[in-house]
């Protein structure tokens, strides 16, 4: 997404901080407003910032749209949750397409504003900088709106191959994700089948827990993740070993990234610290 001006171990390091950033903020304001501004400390220019950090949005949420529908429709309402026999009204139900509305609400917001009219978005972040409320931040709704454009412009000119690539990727990551709780419950639960039926299943609770857990309040969805764990796989996991089986999936996919950037952080922020004295310097 940066044509290359990274090299794999910087990309990997930048991920890395990025992932913690998401861990250690609330899930629904995740990771992205601290992406820019580790992106912004990198040589790369603001607009190419924003560009790498709403696209990478953009695919997010199209992924989940379109894979949480897929799911909902291929497996029924037991494919959300156990127990669940019909589509009528119940409160994951509910919350499940309260989260859907409203990721695809802000999808097309997105969307509207890197591929079809980046001008309305630049003209109504114009128009909310005039609000005496919002004064103060002016300058920084116009150069958003001013990047945007630029974003626009650069992803419009990008080959069909840039995208399909960019999709794949995504896809890849976020299915690999989910798939370690179905790797973890075969290891652990040797009951479990191993049929394709059972591990779509199990795929399809994993991706539409995450889906809910994304709009908690707590750091890295911690503490509610955990707590309906064993209710989306109480069909699946003995009530006696829940815990042991919520705590390894969060050992895998979770605590790595607050280690990891923990380490990788200081080290990040004092080099940082280096290119700015020497520049300051005329090194």
């Amino acid at each position: 997404m940066t044509d290359n001006l990274f090299s794999w171990t910087k990309s990997i390091e930048l991920i890395f901080i990025w992932e913690f950033s998401s861990a250690v903020s609330p899930s629904s304001i995740g990771g992205s407003a601290v992406a820019l501004f580790f992106l912004a400390q990198e040589k790369i220019s603001a607009a190419k910032s924003v560009s790498v950090v709403v696209y990478s949005m953009l695919l997010d949420t199209f992924f989940f749209l379109v894979t949480i529908a897929l799911l909902v429709f291929t497996l029924g309402p037991i494919g959300v949750r156990p127990g669940l026999i019909s589509f009528s009204f119940n409160g994951y139900m509910y919350s499940l397409l309260v989260v859907w509305f409203f990721m695809l609400a802000y999808g097309l917001v997105f969307f509207y504003g890197l591929f079809i009219s980046p001008d309305k978005i630049r003209g109504f972040l114009f128009w909310l900088s005039k609000f005496k409320l919002l004064k103060r931040f002016q300058k920084s709704l116009l150069q958003i709106g001013q990047d945007m454009l630029h974003t626009s412009k650069e992803l419009r000119q990008k080959p069909i191959s840039f995208h399909l690539v960019a999709i794949i990727s995504t896809a890849g990551a976020w299915i690999f994700r989910f798939l370690a709780v179905n790797f973890i419950i075969l290891a652990l639960v040797p009951d479990v089948s191993t049929d394709l039926y059972t591990q779509y299943l199990l795929y399809s609770r994993g991706e539409i827990m995450h889906s809910l857990a994304q709009f908690s309040p707590t750091p890295g969805g911690a503490g509610m993740v955990e707590y309906i764990f064993g209710g989306f796989y109480s069909d699946f996991i003995p009530k006696g070993i829940t815990f042991i089986v919520a705590l390894v999936w969060r050992l895998i996919t979770y605590y790595p990234y607050l280690i990891i950037g923990a380490i990788i952080i200081p080290n990040w922020i004092r080099k940082m610290l280096n290119k700015k004295r020497l520049e300051k310097a005329g090194i």
